[in-house]
């Protein structure tokens, strides 16, 4: 009765200046895109999905995707510098969207460190939870809490983009991959 599209991202800090970062994309449990590890470049897994994007915006998203990566790492490590976070360390995030029978979705955004739930976003109102109380997770939840154009950011990528895409993904090709199975 209901799809969902998950975005899995894992990202290993070793020190200051070297990092790994694997993610993976999947509609139900059919993976549909992988990161390369080393040039942050999107392999689509199914013929269907390059066929669902519209002509075009693949070649902004793209680089926008490396930036946002970028930025993300550099931000994650200049905070753990400042709050002398022993390295290494994982910083794991799960997001994405479930699309209800009845047209209703809901978006999530989930964040691990070193394997522990860490926040999670609540799409609807903007704001960020704590999942476990410690002076880290307080430090890094009033961080994204005032990086409001980060946030908002989020709200329409996950709360509208998102349940857009799955349903074309859904219309291309999707929804018949999913029924074979």
């Amino acid at each position: 009765g209901s799809f969902t599209v998950r975005l899995l991202l894992t990202t290993t800090f070793q020190n200051t200046s070297f990092l790994d970062t694997e993610g993976v994309g999947l509609l139900e449990d059919i993976e549909i895109g992988s990161l390369d590890k080393h040039n942050w470049s999107i392999h689509f897994q199914k013929p269907w999905v390059r066929l669902a994007m519209p002509r075009g915006d693949w070649g902004a998203i793209d680089p926008m995707l490396r930036i946002y990566l970028h930025q993300f790492s550099h931000r994650i490590n200049v905070g753990a510098m400042q709050r002398d976070v022993p390295y290494p360390f994982v910083v794991q995030v799960k997001a994405g969207c479930q699309l209800y029978c009845n047209r209703t979705s809901r978006a999530f955004i989930y964040v691990a460190y070193n394997g522990q739930d860490f926040l999670s976003f609540d799409t609807h109102s903007a704001t960020w939870t704590l999942s476990q109380d410690t002076s880290l997770s307080r430090y890094v939840q009033a961080v994204l809490q005032n990086y409001t154009a980060f946030s908002e950011l989020l709200e329409i990528i996950f709360n509208d983009t998102c349940v857009k895409n799955m349903e074309v993904l859904l219309s291309y090709g999707g929804r018949a991959a999913l029924e074979r199975q």
